[in-house]
Formats: C-alpha cells, sequence, structure tokens
C-alpha cells in the first residue's frame, strides 16, 4: 500500500500529514500508519503506569478507540479488528490517549475490567524480564516476574485458538 493510497483512505477525523510542523507542532491529529496501514500502540495502567501491552492499530481501531472510549486493537494473528475484552470481559476503558510528537505511535492509559490484559493470564503481557549482563552460547533464561496468573484461560476462552503463532 502507497502512502498516497493510505492517505485517500484516511478518515475525515484525521488530518493529511502536510508538513512537519504540522505533525510536530500542530494541534490536530494527523497518524501516520505504516505501509500495512498500522500504527503500533503501547498500553499502560492508568494508575500505576505498568505496562500492560504492546499492540497496533488499523486507522479503524483508532478511530474506535477514540469514539467508544474502550480499546481496540487490529489484531495481526486473527487478521482482523479486535476489541480488546469483547470475549474475556477484560476491557480496557481508555483514561486517556497521547501521540508522540511524530504521530507514528500512540500511548493507551487505560483501566482494565478484570485486572488482567493478557490472554495467558497474567495481569500485563510483559510477565517476564531478560537478564543484563554478558552472554554466554546457551539461550537465555527469562525470569518471571508475575508468579501468579490472575485468570485460568481455559475457563476464560474455552477452546477458542490462541492467537500466538510460530
Amino acid at each position: 500500500m502507497t502512502e498516497s493510497k493510505r492517505d485517500g483512505d484516511r478518515p475525515k477525523q484525521f488530518a493529511p500529514r502536510s508538513t512537519i510542523e504540522a505533525v510536530e507542532e500542530g494541534a490536530i491529529l494527523a497518524p501516520k500508519f505504516n505501509a500495512e496501514g498500522l500504527i503500533p500502540v503501547v498500553t499502560t495502567d492508568a494508575a500505576s503506569g505498568e505496562v500492560l501491552m504492546m499492540g497496533v492499530m488499523s486507522s479503524e481501531a483508532l478511530l474506535r478507540t477514540i469514539e467508544t472510549g474502550e480499546a481496540h486493537y487490529w489484531s495481526r494473528s486473527r487478521r482482523k479488528l479486535w476489541h480488546k475484552g469483547a470475549t474475556s470481559g477484560l476491557v480496557q476503558r481508555v483514561v486517556q490517549i497521547r501521540v508522540d510528537d511524530d504521530q507514528d505511535g500512540i500511548w493507551l492509559r487505560v483501566e482494565v475490567a478484570g485486572d488482567a490484559s493478557c490472554h495467558v493470564g497474567y495481569r500485563s503481557c510483559f510477565y517476564r524480564s531478560i537478564p543484563v549482563g554478558p552472554v554466554d552460547e546457551t539461550p537465555i533464561a527469562l525470569t518471571f516476574e508475575e508468579s501468579e496468573k490472575v485468570f485460568d484461560p481455559v475457563a476464560v476462552y474455552g477452546h477458542a485458538p490462541n492467537p500466538t503463532q510460530l
């Protein structure tokens, strides 16, 4: 998809990206979507600041998030619009939406019904850490930062296909 094609598909609520000054210093939303029509989004807990997840939004997902006050994403694994929590009940209610300086990244600050955001059952999708320091030839071991799941994924999702892809 070319830049002009993406601009042609741009919802009326999003301004065209006319000048660098307008994008960086202007007061009008002019998001930049990548060649696949997506923009990255980082989602954090509004109260604690904890990073809950990282995803992407299509223009439709961003517009629906703005309009409804609930997080919508583009699911790359499902290849469709995804209303976070529609199946699990773990809806992310948007407290604030921010856009970065060149309007090619979104930050959502949310409150989560059920206090979890990860389909694996943990509160955050970032439930493991990577050690910092010298690396040898063996695979790097991860450290679990969350010891207990907030919910049982099988009880919540049943036999729905797991969206993780190898």
